[in-house]
């Protein structure tokens, strides 16, 4: 015969359950690093970067980069500022997916701006 458990005392010896916690994936800028968003492409590697730093900088991708990054306007991106003309040139590091945008948002990194329209 086959003998059965008392289920009454279910989930004996295990720890109630935690909420989970949220592991996030997204790169932050770091030490001089600032977030901004491409508002024009100038020509070639260059375009022009309003950053949340209220500065606009003439930014370049860094030929490492070239043909990884395809950058629009419009686009979020990571400025790291020249050591030397620093507010008002620098290179574009890395680029954020949509999904990453919202957590910014979510997380106070990025400011809502409203639509001008």
């Amino acid at each position: 015969m086959q003998k059965f458990k008392d289920k009454s005392k279910k989930n004996k010896g295990f720890a109630p359950q935690q909420a989970p916690q949220e592991f996030t994936r997204v790169r932050i800028p770091r030490n001089k690093e600032v977030i901004g968003i491409v508002e024009q492409r100038v020509g070639a590697n260059r375009m022009i970067v309003k950053c949340l730093d209220e500065k606009e900088r003439n930014c370049r991708i860094p030929g490492s980069l070239r043909r990884t990054l395809w950058i629009r306007p419009g686009d979020t991106v990571i400025v790291e500022p020249w050591e030397f003309e620093g507010d008002t040139r620098g290179d574009i590091l890395f680029k954020y997916t949509p999904a990453a945008i919202e957590w910014l948002k979510r997380k106070g990194f990025i400011k809502e701006t409203k639509n001008e329209f």
